[in-house]
């Protein structure tokens, strides 16, 4: 990919673009918080959307260190968690499986004879093992997690000698787990579950390398954001696994620019791009091995929050546009969800289940999106939210100032001019005057 479009509005210093031939040619419309839209079915209570009334994180429980993980088909999810305990009280951390393919979901704890450190990692395989990773001294150690009977059962699968690695998003094939030990000059990029005998180094990648984000069902190609060793652009490139790790580029909207790689979607081609090409940071999409440009929607910038996307609606062979991609959206009052459509341009902004895991969510291919929670009332549960529709008109705005939704209109009513869009090398710095 070698060019952007801003949709809907005037690019920042590094280049201008405008929508397309394809393109309706009216701005990129936000929707404001959507509280009154109702799920299809929640197993617990929903609170009002929108940075007024945002789900704020549930008080009762123990906050997790790290994040929630998801199998790649959404049948299994793993996180550290402890029982409530009293203010300023040391709190036992230990891994927890969630079994969310059933009929209901339900939580299986996973403790052994000691606590586990707030920094550990776990991962979920499809046949429902949790691999763990934990820091002893400087070496990296690995287990496999699984109930049998009232017990945790415990299978060391060996140790790296090296001071941090972060766990990569399980691998599409649900047997094997990755892990990225990144350097100033080089990264190394470990096998740790899934391999013969115990964690194999798969590949040294030269440059700091960060990210991780599967291209493929088979967990063949593997997509990272790497700086190259002395500085420079941060740029996503693609690894493939059964080629000894061997590097192309993947993102290059701008020589200059930091493009990241967020999100992809094996099955459309669907990809969320981070970059600052456009002349600040900005959130875009485009579509893997498409001649067209990364376009970076006026909508998913609103005020004074961010906007980071989760999980894209897979099934839609062909069709990126119609994927439902939903996001994360943080400001002051909390996180909420958001539930975005390329063809739709418009950001639905939906409340969050009292207690949800933040950032953790899948799509069914129908179109319900998935939101694991817990809080009082509720130890497990997952709430089924249909991605709302794009049918209606997109609302006129008349200014720039934002509203009371927390989104930021495009600009104003009248519809931009419409230009073809040009690789950011050829892109005009100013937009040339309309005609009289």
């Amino acid at each position: 990919m070698t060019a952007c479009a801003i949709e809907g509005g005037t690019a920042g210093p590094a280049t201008t673009a405008d929508p397309g031939p394809e393109e309706s040619g009216e701005p990129e419309e936000p929707v404001g918080a959507e509280g009154a839209t109702e799920p299809v079915r929640a197993a617990g209570p929903m609170e009002a959307a929108g940075p007024e009334g945002a789900a704020g994180p549930w008080a009762g429980a123990p906050r997790a260190p790290g994040t929630f993980t998801l199998t790649a088909d959404g049948a299994y999810g793993a996180r550290l968690t402890a029982a409530p305990g009293a203010p300023g009280e040391q709190r036992a951390w230990y891994p927890e499986r969630w079994t969310l393919d059933g009929p209901e979901p339900y939580a299986v704890p996973l403790p052994l004879h000691q606590p586990e450190e707030p920094d550990a990692q776990v991962v979920p395989l499809a046949d429902g093992r949790v691999l763990i990773r934990r820091r002893v001294a400087d070496r990296q150690m690995f287990s496999l997690l699984y109930p049998t009977g009232p017990a945790t059962g415990e299978l060391p699968l060996g140790a790296v000698e090296c001071d941090g690695m972060t766990l990569l998003p399980p691998s599409p094939d649900g047997s094997s787990v990755y892990g990225l030990s990144a350097g100033d000059h080089s990264s190394l990029l470990w096998l740790v579950a899934g391999g013969a005998f115990g964690p194999e180094l798969v590949a040294e990648i030269p440059g700091h390398c960060s990210g991780g984000v599967w291209l493929d069902r088979a967990g063949r190609i593997l997509a990272l954001d790497r700086q190259l060793p002395g500085g420079g652009p941060v740029k996503a490139v693609a690894v493939d696994l059964e080629r000894n790790g061997e590097v192309t580029p993947l993102l290059q909207i701008a020589p200059s620019s930091d493009d990241r790689l967020l999100l992809a979607d094996p099955d459309s081609g669907l990809l969320l791009i981070r970059s600052d090409a456009p002349g600040h940071d900005r959130l875009g999409w485009g579509v893997l091995g498409s001649c067209l440009p990364v376009r970076f929607p006026e909508c998913l910038r609103p005020a004074d929050v961010a906007v980071t996307p989760f999980a894209v609606q897979p099934g839609q062979m062909l069709m990126p546009e119609s994927c439902a991609v939903a996001l994360r959206i943080d400001g002051a009052a909390g996180s909420w969800v958001g539930v975005w459509r390329p063809q739709g341009r418009r950001l639905h902004q939906l409340a969050a289940p009292e207690g949800w895991s933040a950032g953790a969510g899948y799509w069914s291919r129908d179109g319900v999106l998935h939101l694991p929670y817990a809080n009082t009332a509720t130890p497990c549960a997952v709430a089924r939210i249909e991605a709302p529709g794009d049918d209606g008109p997109l609302p006129e705005t008349g200014g720039t100032d934002g509203d009371a939704s927390g989104t930021e209109p495009s600009g104003a009513v009248t519809p931009p001019v419409v230009c073809k869009p040009v690789p950011l090398g050829q892109a005009p710095l100013h937009r040339a005057a309309p005609p009289d």
